[in-house]
């Protein structure tokens, strides 16, 4: 350890003896900005406010992870290492903080927070990681640099924030950069400039975009100039609408779009289903769980796959009673704590917003709910919840991320045991420390069918956010390959550059026509 800390204090003295041009009020005021993660706070709403939906994913991370490792720096590692600040004898007097901080030295708290904030970005984007990389290295460098740090502090702290943007994987993994794209395709009409395609914009719908980014309505007439839009309003009636778009879609031989959230997308695709036409998804919901796992994550593959008829198929779960109706979904479907979350939830968020609302409904849930009970495949079980995707969800964790395939003929079924004592806290505790695929509270297996039958203490069921009546009986089953979803088959990257080169066209032609003058040789107005 002597010999350790005689080459930090070496190393020190030479970057304190270095001068840099220009750099001393810069680092400085670096260094200063990020005190209490306030430049990481500002940086993750900037990543929120301009990016989609996968900067808004690396900004949450980041945080997680500039969280946990602030935790672990300050309430555990400084305060057993104990190790005193560099003396600032050596260091000029131009680059001296104004503030000295009071803490112990080792490890460097700003440096593990950059660290971690950089690494969970990345994480998630390797576009935006490499954005903010360099201003984390900056933030570590100044903390030696204006004398606060030993290098060894910052080289420490850096390895403890890198660890806890690593260790949310365990919880929360990243999404796949895309769906596996060796799907067998699936007929659909090519539909140049959206000529035939119908799209239904649900304008009440919670939206993902960014918020400068351009009216959803706007952007569908810009990338599909021809496409015909039916528009709904808070107040329009969301089935008629659906319903005319559909209609107005199949008299003309072409396809129905649906731009909206899960909900919205799961209501088109039985309609769409039900007349045999394709689906085109344009995401603009908050999470856009299908839209993701299909492979569209934005409006412009979309419209390219529309334009050249790219399509695959998928299947569609079925929730199937004795009597009455069926369920369909697409992504998920559940019995228990969740559908009663969401009913309360949805009570609420009129007057609190969607996610206050949400916290404050699984407060409720989790101080008030019972286990139902129920049989699985003719076994008494008591379940505090009981899962299941429409297609094998990955990781096999009590948080599942996405979903590799949609046409793989399982459903995913995950449940939580109400038998056992303290079973919430049990699985709850498991999640946390990675450990659930070894808990005796929780079950996960894959399956093409799954019969529930005397259901009690289950009022409603929930499927793709959204819930229903509950049922004494029900046969959870997959019906194969049953939708068509227009889908690239080619390279985002590729996809986008294609559909910004039809915008710049289009927008062209659009000022051509606009240009050409009236008959008479007059100016044109």
């Amino acid at each position: 350890m002597g010999a350790l800390g005689g080459l930090d204090q070496r190393l020190f003295t030479r970057v304190a003896a270095a001068r840099v041009p220009g750099a001393d009020p810069a680092l400085r005021r670096l260094s200063h900005a990020a005190d209490h993660g306030r430049l990481w706070l500002g940086s993750a709403a900037g990543l929120s406010l301009v990016g989609g939906h996968t900067a808004r994913r690396a900004a949450v991370r980041g945080l997680g992870s500039l969280a946990l490792a602030s935790l672990t720096v300050n309430t555990l590692v400084k305060w057993s290492a104990r190790r005193p600040r560099p003396l600032l004898d050596g260091v000029p007097r131009g680059r001296l903080l104004e503030r000295q901080p009071h803490t112990t030295s080792f490890p460097s708290g700003h440096s593990a927070s950059a660290a971690a904030f950089a690494t969970g970005v990345a994480l998630e984007s390797t576009r935006y990681g490499a954005v903010v990389a360099p201003v984390a290295t900056a933030v570590a460098f100044s903390r030696v640099y204006v004398g606060v740090h030993f290098p060894g502090d910052v080289l420490a702290g850096a390895a403890i924030g890198a660890g806890a943007a690593f260790l949310t994987c365990r919880w929360w993994p990243p999404r796949a950069a895309l769906p596996e794209r060796d799907r067998p395709v699936a007929p659909a009409p090519a539909l140049p400039l959206g000529r035939g395609l119908v799209v239904f914009v649900n304008g009440h719908a919670g939206s993902g975009a960014p918020a400068t980014a351009m009216p959803p309505a706007d952007r569908l007439r810009d990338l599909l100039p021809e496409a015909e839009l039916v528009e709904r309003g808070a107040d329009g009636d969301f089935a008629a609408l659906l319903g005319e778009a559909a209609d107005r879609a199949a008299e003309a031989g072409g396809a129905l779009g649906v731009c909206g959230g899960d909900g919205s997308v799961n209501a088109a695709a039985r309609a769409a289903a039900e007349r045999g036409l394709a689906l085109a998804v344009f995401p603009g919901g908050t999470l856009n769980h299908f839209a993701l796992d299909v492979g569209v994550p934005d409006f412009e593959s979309t419209a390219v796959a529309v334009s050249g008829g790219e399509a695959v198929a998928v299947d569609i779960g079925a929730a199937r009673p004795g009597t009455g109706q069926d369920v369909r979904f697409l992504n998920t479907f559940s019995i228990g704590l969740y559908p009663e979350l969401v009913r309360i939830r949805q009570h609420l968020e009129p007057r609190w917003g969607k996610w206050p609302a949400a916290a404050m409904a699984l407060a409720r849930v989790l101080r008030t709910a019972h286990p139902i009970e129920l049989e699985v495949n003719g076994r008494p079980r008591r379940l505090w919840l009981l899962f299941a995707g429409n297609g094998r969800y990955v990781p096999e964790g009590f948080a599942p991320a996405f979903r590799p395939r949609l046409d793989d003929g399982l459903l995913d079924l995950r449940m939580v045991d109400g038998e056992r004592r303290l079973a919430r806290t049990r699985v709850v505790a498991s999640a946390l420390v990675g450990a659930l695929r070894h808990s005796r509270v929780y079950g996960a297996e894959h399956v093409p069918w799954v019969e529930l039958a005397g259901v009690s203490g289950a009022d409603t069921l929930a499927y793709d956010g959204e819930v229903a009546p509950g049922a004494a009986g029900l046969r959870l089953e997959k019906e194969r390959r049953a939708l068509v979803v227009y889908r690239p088959a080619r390279p985002l990257d590729e996809v986008r550059a294609e559909a910004r080169r039809a915008v710049a066209t289009a927008r062209y032609r659009r000022r051509m026509r606009g240009r050409r003058l009236p008959a008479d040789g007059g100016p044109s107005v």
